[in-house]
Order: structure tokens, then sequence, then C-alpha cells
């Protein structure tokens, strides 16, 4: 992590209501948490399916717990499991991380109500910023900015005529939606009653909540976020912006900032709108305010966050904040202890999500043994990952197995860095998506920081496998034949006939 350029106060542990935290999660993020708890000497336990018995986190712990499922993914679910382990492991705060049940207001309000601290906000923030109708809404009636849009809830036997007046093209979205899942584009008016059946199926299928809305869709926007930190006493600040504009599925692949899209004035505008939706709620804990911006430099607030997010590390990058440290350090009841005006910035950063997938493939997640992993070193070279060299990539979690993340003295700089960083960077056992990276950053609308949300599809020539000269794939696929046992053993066998005379010679 990067030398301090924001100083923060030093946390006063001695007085802190809690020795030791849980970790609710696995994989890089556990790791990423565990490092800053045991940095302050505090104690560090993580929970743990029998999948991940050998991984990073489970060997760095102070104390690892083991915990069941129907599904390693049901495990990490069942918050009164955990809770128990919590209470076993003497635990007096429990960090979420991100994903499972960091955005559960029923499992925060558990911890609260079992006598363990909660790192992150209050139930009552989780809920009225889980629910996306629920909290655009409330922004909208705050004063901030939002897309025209029409709310299913508001009306529902009117819901199709009022977004058909919104207008084409449309965003329809699931109330509860994340991550992409049942988001759909309409740009024919004529489509919208089936495409509105689609989202409410596809809704009711991944959330169990069919609720939809539709807002106007902006062609090409750029999704730009802002880090919050809130101690819930009144004191609250922006950590600057990040952008968010590359990605797949509507799922993010690369965040860097600052954001080459954003002017001073910009910047101070949109992040203290974050800052100022963050404020109207007496927001507590870490958070992200997401927004949806225009070519024309208009934005809209899309969601809110209530967790720390995959990409928080190029924040800490360009400020030197620990944003686990001010959770923990809120967590524990002290305040900020600093404002706006202390937060600095220096430099530029860039994150990569290290994906086991293969992008030529429709971006298909890979599975296999991690054979041989060397990450990148370096001067600004920052490897976050889950993953230990003789471990396995399977198809229970998530396909991300590592985040690179890379500091220079300027965007220029971060991507020279990158581009480096990414050609040294060795993981042999399953496919990963570091060539495709290469590839997309060396683009020259990427380098130009002329992005959007839908970049990589309007360039699929990025994902696609350049190809191999005929020759060179020969001996490729040669040397990999002869490494394979059966086919040396068959090289390096002695003909039968051969065999039969012996040891005659003539």
């Amino acid at each position: 992590m990067a030398a301090p350029i924001t100083e923060t106060p030093t946390p006063d542990i001695k007085n802190w209501p809690f020795t030791t935290v849980l970790v609710a999660n696995r994989g890089e993020i556990a790791v990423r948490v565990l490092r800053t708890v045991q940095k302050l000497g505090l104690r560090g336990v993580v929970v743990y399916h029998a999948a991940d018995r050998g991984t990073a986190a489970v060997k760095m712990a102070d104390q690892a717990i083991e915990i069941s499922g129907a599904t390693p993914v049901a495990a990490y679910l069942d918050g009164a499991q955990i809770i128990a382990a919590a209470k076993s492991a003497g635990a007096g705060a429990i960090h979420p991380g991100y994903g499972f049940l960091s955005e559960n207001k029923g499992f925060c309000a558990a911890v609260e109500a079992a006598g363990i601290r909660f790192i992150g906000p209050t139930p009552e923030q989780i809920d009225l910023m889980g629910d996306k109708v629920r909290a655009r809404t409330y922004v909208e009636k705050a004063g901030f900015p939002v897309a025209p849009s029409a709310i299913e809830d508001d009306d529902p036997a009117s819901f199709v005529e009022r977004s058909r007046q919104v207008g084409a093209p449309l965003l329809i979205k699931p109330s509860a939606g994340g991550g992409g899942k049942g988001m759909r584009i309409v740009r024919d008016l004529a489509l919208l009653e089936q495409e509105i059946e689609r989202g409410r199926s596809e809704g009711q299928r991944y959330f169990g909540d069919g609720r939809l809305y539709c807002e106007r869709y902006i062609e090409n926007p750029r999704h730009i976020e802002v880090q919050v930190l809130g101690d819930g006493q009144g004191g609250v600040v922006h950590v600057f912006e990040r952008e968010c504009s590359v990605q797949r599925r509507f799922q993010k692949i690369v965040e860097e900032t600052p954001s080459p899209a954003l002017s001073p004035a910009l910047r101070a505008k949109i992040c203290e709108t974050a800052a100022g939706i963050a404020r109207s709620i007496g927001y507590r804990n870490a958070g992200t305010v997401e927004f949806i911006f225009g070519q024309g430099g208009e934005f809209y607030f899309l969601e809110m966050n209530t967790r720390l997010q995959v990409e928080h590390p190029v924040t800490e990058e360009i400020t030197g904040i620990d944003l686990v440290q001010e959770q923990l350090r809120v967590a524990a009841g002290e305040t900020l202890g600093y404002g706006q005006g202390d937060v600095k910035s220096q430099g530029h950063a860039i994150e990569f999500r290290i994906y086991a997938e293969d992008a030529a493939r429709g971006y298909t997640p890979t599975t296999g043994p991690i054979l041989v992993l060397h990450p990148p070193e370096g001067e600004g070279v920052r490897w976050d990952s889950g993953v230990l060299q003789g471990g396995e990539v399977t198809s229970a979690f998530d396909p991300m197995i590592a985040k690179l993340i890379i500091r220079g003295t300027d965007r220029k700089d971060a991507i020279a860095r990158a581009d480096k960083a990414l050609k040294e960077t060795v993981l042999l056992g399953c496919k990963t998506n570091t060539a495709f990276l290469r590839r997309l950053i060396a683009h020259p609308a990427f380098v130009a920081g002329d992005v959007h949300t839908g970049f990589l599809d309007a360039n699929p020539q990025i994902a696609a496998e350049p190809e191999l000269p005929s020759q060179t794939l020969q001996a490729l696929l040669a040397a990999a034949a002869l490494s394979t046992r059966p086919m040396r053993d068959v090289a390096d066998a002695v003909p039968d006939l051969h065999a039969a005379i012996g040891g005659w010679r003539n």
C-alpha cells in the first residue's frame, strides 16, 4: 500500500470494545481484511468451508473455524452458523467483506443483537440503500440528481404506460438487483411489454423479487463511483472517485482513479454529491455511491453499495488511507477525526481483476489446478489474492482469483507499469484474462481515456485471441504433447522387435 498521503488518527485499540475480529468471507478479501486486523495487533479469525481448507486466508488467520452447507456458497450465507463461530472464538466484531452477507440487513441486525459489532453501516441504512427503488426515491426527494424513470411500486397498473412516457431508450432494472442480472435495454418501445415480463421473471429467479423500475438509458455512459466514509456521529468525507466504465456483462473488469473524464470542477461536484447523500442519512462506516455519467457531463445517482468495494485498493493507493483500518476505527466507536480538506490524493492507480476465464469464448469461466504462480513485483505493484500455488480454481465460487493494482506518477506511467506487470504475471493450470487485459490497455481509446460501459461490446476484437502462425502453433502443440507422461513413454519406448533381441550385439 502507498505511504500515507492523508494523515489519519492512530487507532487507539487499547480502548476498543473488541480485540478479536471474525472475517465472514473468503478469498482475497478475507486476506485483505486479515492483513489490517493483524497489523493493528488484533486477533483475526476466519470461517471456511472444506473447499477452502488449504487457502491463503485459512493459513494466515490466528484461528480458522470450519462451517458447512449444502454447497460451499450456502455455508458463507449461513448467518446463524457464522455468528455461532464468532461467539466460540470470542470475536467482538464481524467484518463481512463484500458479497455474501455484507449487505444483508437481517444478518447485520442479528450480529448486533448478539452483542457483536458489525463492521459496516446500520441495518436501517442497509435496508434503505439495498432496495434500489427506495434508495432512488429517497435520493430524489433529498434533491440529488436521478435519471427520468418510472417505478412499478408507485402504481403497478400504469407501470407500462408510465415507462413508455419516459421514452426510448429505456433500461429495465430489478428493484433488488445487482451484478447486472435482470437488466434489459429497450430501444424499440413496441417490445416494451415483453421485455418487462422477461425482466420480472429474471428478477424473481435471481433475487426472489420480481419488482422492476425503468429509467432513461444513457447511451455510451461512463460508470463513476465515489468512496465515502462516515462515523455515524456526524462526520462524513468522500475519498475521491473511481472510474469503473470498462465492464463485461455489466460487471467491472478495470477500475482507476482519478477518472480521466472529470475536470476539477466536475470532480468536486460529483464527489460532494456523494458525500451529501451519505451525510443525509448519517452514514456509518465505508460505502460507495455510484453514478451514471453522460457524454455531456451530466450525472445521475445509480445506487449506493453499503460495504467495501472490490476496487477499494486504488483509492488506498492514491490517498494512503487504509480503508479497512478506518472501518475498524468507526466500528470501535471512534470518530473520523479529520475533515474533507484533510483528504489528499497523489498519482494515478489502476486495478485489474484477474479472472479465471476465457475472454475469447464469451468470458467463459475456466477451472483447473494452480500449478505455477508467480505474481509480478516491483515499484508501484500490488497483488491482492487469496489463491496459492498448489491450490485449485473450481466452479464453486466467482472466477476472480486476484487483483493487480498499479500505482504510477500519472495515468501514462500507470499504464506502462501495468503492461509490464501483466506481462510478468505467471499463473499456469487454468486460463486467465491477463493477455486480454494487455490488449485492452493497448487500445488507443483506452490510452486516451475514451471509454464507456459498452466499450468492450463495441470492440469485440479486444477479446478475440490473436491468430498464431501455423509453425508456432505446431511447435507449441508438439512441446505440450511431449511434456505429458503417456506421450513421453511412447516416444522413449523400444519397439517389441528390437526388445526381443535382448543384449545381443553384432
